[in-house]
């Protein structure tokens, strides 16, 4: 299946969730709203008409995982965008689900990022009880996939600081082992692009995207921001933002005053080789050097490899 088949039918997909009388593909929708891609990656195709979108999971997605992912979505209206309908169904063998369109976070406007919401939204998920039979929350095993793609890649002089890092991981880290925490509810994914307004532009937060949902150790859900700040690539008052506000959520993950690092040291390393691998994979794909940012993880991950665990102030010098 290529895009080529995939990308119309999916679109037919949400222009039928949107208007499920008006069923003719070839003649213009009544709406007159514009169809538009916002996703087209391996892990997943994404389209919006109108006020819906339609998503098609990765190929190897679980339906059984998805759909109790789908429902604790729609059991949680205030944190998690809820989906049109808890039951994916099957499209050219792809799992698609049907969303309402929430507005993303503005990319050209730094400033004005939901530093705020997204911990407090996060805290509230970390608080709520994880039903029975949800799957493992799925960040250690994107961290190991990226491992996967950088061996898979063949030499390249920035890959051997990033293995050292990763093997220097704890074994839950590395997805070898069952995380501490298997009872918390977590997203598995956090990052500003999960957050989106419904109603856009001014409606409330909500997190999106549930591939990763599930249940592990809360502070994997912290890890990519703390890995930012540890890294110097997010500004110590954009993190403090975000860590007061999921603090004052009464976020479990960290304690509620003092130090927070000893509680996220080894989720911040993990998501700085995640990183750190897939930047090297795009840069040797491209057959270019790596960029400043792409560095700067790659640099961390030198610094990490001869350094303990539980740093207090990060790792970015």
């Amino acid at each position: 299946m290529t895009a080529d088949t995939l990308l119309p039918a999916l679109t037919e997909a949400a222009r039928h969730a949107a208007h499920p009388a008006h069923r003719a593909a070839a003649t213009p929708c009544p709406c007159g709203a514009e169809d538009a891609v916002l996703a087209d990656r391996d892990d997943g195709t994404v389209v919006r008409h109108g006020d819906v979108v339609a998503k098609a999971h990765a190929q190897d997605t679980d339906p059984a995982a998805l759909a109790r992912r789908l429902s604790v979505a729609a059991s949680l209206p205030g944190v998690l965008l809820p989906p049109l309908d808890r039951i994916p169904v099957d499209l050219l063998g792809r799992r698609v689900t049907l969303w309402p369109y929430g507005g993303p976070v503005d990319p050209e406007t730094p400033e004005a990022a939901p530093w705020e919401a997204a911990g407090t939204l996060l805290a509230r998920l970390h608080l709520a009880p994880a039903p029975d039979g949800l799957p493992p929350m799925r960040g250690p095993d994107k961290a190991l996939r990226a491992i996967a793609r950088l061996r898979a890649a063949g030499p390249h002089p920035a890959a051997a600081p990033v293995l050292r890092a990763w093997a220097a991981l704890p074994g839950w880290a590395r997805a070898e082992a069952p995380m501490p925490d298997v009872t918390t509810l977590c997203h598995g994914d956090l990052h500003l692009g999960q957050l989106v307004r419904r109603p856009a532009p001014d409606g409330p937060w909500f997190l999106i995207d549930v591939d990763d949902l599930g249940v592990g150790e809360a502070a994997w859900d912290l890890a990519r921001p703390a890995a930012w700040y540890a890294c110097g690539l997010l500004p110590s008052d954009e993190w403090l933002r975000f860590l007061t506000a999921y603090r004052a959520a009464g976020g479990p993950a960290v304690p509620a005053a003092g130090d927070p690092w000893p509680a996220l040291d080894v989720v911040a390393r993990a998501l700085t080789v995640q990183t750190a691998a897939l930047a090297v994979v795009k840069s040797a794909a491209a057959d270019r050097p790596l960029d400043e940012v792409q560095r700067a993880v790659v640099d961390a991950c030198d610094r990490m490899s001869s350094t303990p665990p539980e740093l207090t102030r990060g790792f970015a010098t």
